[in-house]
């Protein structure tokens, strides 16, 4: 099945970084989009797009769904700090409610957003393919629940709904609010604390290249029922995203090495101080735990299943980024 006119998407968490980038492209190539995000000025200024505004936990979803053949679910609490009921409420129910509307409305195709958070544990993992075995325990509520709302899609998958999940790793664009922009909070207070001196690998994923993965989701059959691992393919060292980040916007970056236990418990008492006046912390033992760990993947099961690979190269990434963080 290719997408296409005159079938109508949706786009859920179409205010969010990837959600900008995605819109845009369906809009460029002519299908009629209707989105949904949680910030209500940034969707009434997207072009060319049926924006409703939607509680995907709590409010009837069928208008959203209505004449819809494809949903591109993105919407969820992605943060590294919340409540377990937040998390559940965001990444789960509002994912199991948007599976019962497209399926009720006739939706042909279902693409959802989950993480690669799935295999974070406190060790390196490289070239980790989709087999791999997820964490035990989840390093995170994030990561929990969006496993379990994984597998809800993934068993939805049928003759009458396809359904396929991507796990898109680092996604950096110029409308990121979540690597980037907490590296460059940080560093702006002076010298940046990274475990290990930032020795631990990373693949940033340009968004760019993400919105296209979602776009051959939703093309590929090879795809149907699967879960597949996406990044940018070039592991660098944590310390280097940081330096060329801080280099692009023209933010001074000093780099401190903090051994991994010292900066675990320190994020364990921030975290304890952030419960107590309600607010995040700067730094979580799930983002520590991010930093402190090499993660790298094996693409063949994107390639093999979406005929896709990367484009964008890991500095191109952070340039393009870098127009939208200044």
């Amino acid at each position: 099945m290719v997408i296409g006119p005159p079938g109508r998407v949706l786009v859920t968490g179409a205010t969010g970084g990837l959600g900008r980038t995605l819109v845009p492209a369906l809009v460029a190539e002519g299908h009629a989009v209707r989105a949904t995000g949680r910030n209500r000025t940034i969707g009434d200024a997207l072009t060319g797009v049926d924006f409703i505004a939607a509680d995907l936990a709590e409010e009837d979803l069928s208008p959203l769904v209505r004449d819809v053949e494809i949903v591109f679910h993105l919407a969820a609490r992605s943060s590294p700090w919340g409540s377990d009921a937040l998390f559940e409420a965001v990444n789960v129910v509002a994912t199991r409610r948007l599976l019962d509307a497209a399926r009720a409305a006739g939706c042909r195709r279902f693409v959802f957003a989950s993480t690669p958070s799935v295999f974070a544990e406190p060790r390196d993992r490289l070239a980790l393919t989709e087999e791999s075995p997820v964490a035990s325990p989840f390093a995170s509520a994030y990561a929990r629940t969006k496993y379990e709302a994984e597998r809800l899609v993934l068993a939805a998958d049928s003759e009458a709904m396809r359904a396929v999940a991507l796990r898109p790793r680092a996604i950096v664009g110029p409308h990121d609010t979540v690597l980037l922009p907490r590296l460059l909070r940080i560093a702006r207070r002076g010298a940046l604390p990274l475990p290990r001196g930032g020795a631990a690998l990373i693949e940033i994923s340009d968004v760019r290249d993400v919105a296209r993965a979602f776009i051959a989701a939703a093309r590929s059959e090879k795809a149907c029922g699967r879960a597949i691992n996406i990044s940018g393919g070039q592991p660098r060292p944590v310390r280097d995203i940081a330096l060329a980040a801080c280099k692009a916007l023209g933010v001074p970056c000093r780099i401190r090495s903090v051994p991994v236990g010292l900066l675990m418990a320190g994020a364990g008492i921030l975290e304890g101080l952030g419960r107590i006046v309600g607010r995040e912390p700067p730094v979580t033992r799930y983002s520590a735990m991010t930093l402190a760990w090499s993660q790298t993947f094996d693409l063949s099961g994107a390639a093999a299943l979406l005929d896709w690979r990367p484009r964008h190269s890991t500095e191109d990434a952070i340039v393009h980024a870098a127009t939208g963080l200044a």
